[in-house]
């Protein structure tokens, strides 16, 4: 329950209480890591490809090998077919996300006497090298405005970055905040951490933040409020986040407008219509109990949260968004940017794996209409970073040598994507003006880097299936 209207205030930023420092479990960390791959080893990444799908990608290239020789012609026809009736089943759900996401209704105002009716909230932030971040992540944290005595904060580390938790230490935070060291262990990745920090947690409610986050001051309230709103079968709301480039570089640009897209358009409308979410890895607001029955987070996905949100559909859960919005900085370097987009691109594999190991059992569970879904979203975002490379050099051979074509449906295919992209980018929020156009003009030469990006995804995905990459942030 909340107290009076005192409680509701920022934290204020002179008090620095001492820390509770929490010493490493070796227990709890072993379960963080390996619960959930134990409990439900059919649902976890802890293993690349299972028998079945090995099995079946041996049968798939030895009928496939006769065929290509055999009738190579046949076999083109098909494939370009197969793959036309794919693009434009993916071009028509983005244009019909498109529409929904124009139908935008306010924010319902807030109720009278919130306060009195708010529950306990635990913030969890996973960090590793994020000293820079710590003192605007400290005052993001203070200007939250909840009631100081419901806030639960999880500040996990692991063992041996001592430079992050000394620059916790000299920082202030809210009185219930836990500072919690994670014992050595495997796999060392942001979900077990998050695993570890579930297992203490205490409010009705769970966020996870990034180091580098700005959430609105009034992001907690908002997601209470929508929670009530919502009913028990919602599990998670997304907050939108908002990329804001520190330096305005062409990639940090693209970068926040793929995210304005993404979470401006395409999550709201899939919310909208009762289909699958993969989440995004930061600013998901949990009902606890959702998240605990649900398992809590595979630490072995390098993407947990699409997992984590593709779960909560096939549970029966529902997954709602936010208007609230956590501001970013995108990466500025190509370097930056090429490793975090790879870790994406592997756990998104690794993810759409863990669906397809019973695809009769996921149609079950998701029904046929949200299957597909999830095969025009996340299979579509890994088919694309495959095929946006050689396609965009086709494309320019074809243009600079005359004896080459791209052909009625070529052209076709060509044209309705970058309308469609252009339709989105346009509709997408944020601000107008000369650099959005010149952003949008130049979509084109940012897609080809995906298939970088996968190249480097797949080599990982092979070598080192469950290292995380760390992104450098900046503030």
């Amino acid at each position: 329950m909340g107290g009076d209207e005192a409680s509701v205030q920022p934290v204020g930023p002179q008090r620095r209480e001492a820390l509770r420092v929490l010493p490493p479990d070796e227990l709890l960390a072993y379960s963080a890591g390996s619960g959930f791959a134990r409990r439900a080893p059919g649902l976890s990444a802890r293993q690349t490809l299972t028998t079945g799908q090995r099995r079946a990608i041996a049968r798939m290239f030895t009928l496939a090998g006769p065929v290509l020789l055999g009738f190579p012609g046949l076999a083109i026809l098909v494939a370009a077919i197969a793959a036309s009736v794919f693009f434009l089943a993916v071009i028509l759900l983005r244009l019909i996300l498109l529409a929904v996401s124009m139908w935008r209704p306010a924010p319902a105002p807030p109720a009278p006497n919130l306060s009195l009716l708010l529950p306990g909230y635990t913030i969890l932030i996973a960090m590793k090298d994020e000293a820079a971040c710590i003192p605007q992540l400290a005052r993001a944290i203070r200007n939250l405005d909840y009631p100081e005595e419901l806030l639960d904060v999880k500040l996990l580390i692991e063992t041996g970055d001592e430079a992050t938790r000394t620059a916790i230490l000299e920082e202030a935070w809210p009185r219930r905040t836990e500072l919690v060291v994670l014992p050595p262990g495997q796999p060392q990745t942001k979900p077990r951490a998050l695993n570890y920090g579930l297992a203490r947690a205490t409010g009705a409610y769970v966020v996870v933040y990034d180091a580098e986050d700005r959430p609105h001051p009034g992001q907690l309230r908002a997601a209470a409020m929508a929670f009530a709103r919502a009913g028990p079968q919602t599990a998670c709301l997304q907050a939108p986040l908002v990329g804001v480039p520190a330096q305005g570089g062409w990639l940090a640009r693209q970068w926040a407008l793929e995210y304005a897209i993404q979470f401006g358009l395409v999550l709201p409308a899939l919310a909208r219509l009762g289909l699958p979410i993969a989440l995004g890895g930061t600013s998901n607001h949990f009902r606890r109990t959702a998240l605990v029955g649900a398992g809590g987070w595979d630490a072995w996905n390098v993407t947990e949260d699409a997992d984590l949100g593709l779960r909560f559909a096939r549970l029966g859960w529902r997954v709602g968004t936010l208007f609230s919005p956590t501001l970013e900085a995108p990466p500025e370097r190509g370097k930056v940017w090429l490793s975090q987009r790879s870790r994406w691109l592997k756990g998104y594999v690794q993810t759409w794996l863990v669906v397809m190991r019973d695809p009769a059992g996921t149609i079950g569970s998701l029904g046929l209409t949200g299957f597909a879904a999830v095969q025009l979203t996340l299979g579509a975002a890994i088919l694309s970073a495959l095929v946006h490379g050689p396609w965009a050099l086709w494309c320019l051979a074809c243009a600079l040598s005359p004896d080459l074509q791209l052909g009625p449906a070529g052209i076709a295919g060509l044209v309705l994507a970058l309308a469609t992209g252009a339709l989105s980018a346009l509709a997408a929020p944020g601000r107008r003006g000369w650099a959005r156009l010149a952003d949008i003009l130049t979509l084109p030469l940012y897609w080809p880097l995906q298939t970088l990006a996968m190249i480097r995804a797949l080599w990982g995905l092979v070598r080192r299936p469950h290292y995380w990459a760390k992104t450098p942030h900046s503030v």
